[in-house]
């Protein structure tokens, strides 16, 4: 039966008509929760504030919190999306046009470093990006140095985005422990900066800040999720076994 279904959904994400529809489903029904829900914001005005004022800035969200991410974007500050050319790179494009954002052609996986001078030079034209730190393959809430890297040779702040939905299911066998809302909820958003990378910072140095934003990333979400009385989604420590899955950046453009 697994079998079955995994045939029948490679084939759906083949075809065009059939991936617009599945699109234009999945988009309608986030934007939905993301109307429905009661939120409780905690700490958009301040990285709008520093947005406003540096015009560029680095964002990060957990791969299993990034659904609803979108949703809270500065409208001032159109964005920007760079996904892999995998059929499921191309389901995901066709999602995130749904929320206004645009595209960079690129994968971060077979060609990693095009993605990144890419990225690089997005920030050094004035604009911003929002990584997922944990993809693409995790393990979940582990971050990497990439966003670090990005804030060192640009100068740009980082912010982190995390999110809990009182009525929601996580789904557990997923390498990223993705949450799946329901609508008519209560939710809490967190969103924790700006942290600063000095230019001068060595490898010791790079390593204690990225533990230290990490920190206070999984410290935001365990949160999110106790103040709305879930049981707290921590660190995982599975591997995606598909290594060709599309890591989902969202980048913004002035």
């Amino acid at each position: 039966m697994t079998k079955a279904v995994k045939k029948v959904t490679r084939k759906l994400l083949k075809s065009e008509i059939a991936t617009n529809i599945i699109s234009n489903i999945i988009s309608a029904y986030l934007k939905f929760v993301g109307h429905t829900t009661r939120w409780q914001i905690n700490g958009l005005d301040r990285m709008n504030e520093i947005w406003d004022k540096e015009k560029s800035i680095i964002i990060l969200t957990w791969h299993g919190r990034a659904a609803l991410a979108p949703f809270f974007w500065n409208k001032k500050h159109p964005l920007f999306a760079l996904v892999s050319e995998h059929k499921d790179g191309r389901l995901m494009a066709k999602i995130i046009r749904h929320y206004g954002l645009k595209l960079v052609d690129g994968s971060t996986t077979s060609h990693s470093g095009r993605a990144a001078v890419k990225l690089m030079k997005t920030l050094q034209e004035g604009n911003s990006i929002c990584l997922t730190p944990d993809g693409p393959v995790g393990p979940s809430m582990h971050m990497n140095l990439s966003p670090l890297v990005f804030a060192q040779k640009s100068g740009k702040a980082i912010f982190c985005i995390t999110y809990s939905i009182k009525n929601a299911f996580t789904l557990k066998k997923s390498w990223d422990e993705m949450m799946f809302p329901f609508p008519f909820s209560k939710g809490t958003v967190n969103i924790v900066g700006p942290f600063y990378v000095p230019e001068t910072a060595a490898s010791e140095e790079l390593e204690n800040i990225r533990k230290k934003i990490e920190s206070e990333f999984v410290a935001s979400g365990i949160n999110a999720d106790v103040s709305l009385g879930r049981t707290p989604v921590r660190p995982g420590t599975k591997i995606k076994k598909k290594k060709n899955s599309p890591y989902i950046i969202i980048n913004g453009r002035k």
